[in-house]
């Protein structure tokens, strides 16, 4: 494997502040999609949902990280194959429950379909928290979709504390304003 890298960015948007990554994948729109959306293809790589998504929520169980409770994602856009937007409600890093909003945005390119996988940051300064964790799942989504080895795709030995300094040079903490 080679050595992992920090891709996120900073991007503010008019509801917040934002953590954005891009992948690009040699396949058509209509797998990358498939790939980000059906339970049975997310679990190869983060996780399974089940539930109605007509009904506008799935329950949602991370499958890569022990531990974890299911939550609920509400849908708040649903446009296949071009975007999903969800949003779930659950603890964050400083205890407080916060909402936890989630966008996938797919592009058709003449040599296949760019993924660009957003996060709203509840705290600007959870990025160098997140950005890694979304590395080493975007690089799973990636190794399952080209054949590589998913499970030799290791957080806590290449991802988290190692993209950490990174992070905190691209989100730079502004102190609190009394």
């Amino acid at each position: 494997m080679t050595t992992p890298q920090a891709t996120g960015r900073p991007e503010t948007r008019q509801d917040g502040e934002w953590i954005v990554f891009t992948r690009h994948f040699t396949a058509p729109i209509e797998d990358v999609w498939a790939a980000v959306t059906d339970s049975e293809r997310l679990g190869r790589w983060i996780g399974t949902w089940t539930g109605d998504p007509a009904s506008g929520s799935v329950t949602f169980r991370m499958t890569a990280e022990d531990g974890m409770p299911e939550e609920v994602h509400h849908i708040e856009a649903c446009e296949p194959p071009w975007l999903l937007r969800t949003r779930a409600r659950s603890e964050g890093l400083d205890g407080e429950d916060h909402d936890w909003r989630v966008e996938i945005r797919l592009t058709d390119d003449r040599d296949g379909t760019t993924l660009h996988f957003g996060q709203v940051l509840p705290r600007p300064e959870w990025a160098h928290k997140i950005g890694p964790g979304w590395d080493y799942y975007l690089d799973r989504l990636v190794a399952a979709e080209t054949g590589g080895d998913v499970s030799g795709i290791d957080f806590e030995r290449d991802y988290y504390p190692a993209l950490v300094p990174v992070y905190q040079q691209r989100f730079p903490i502004t102190p609190q304003q009394p």
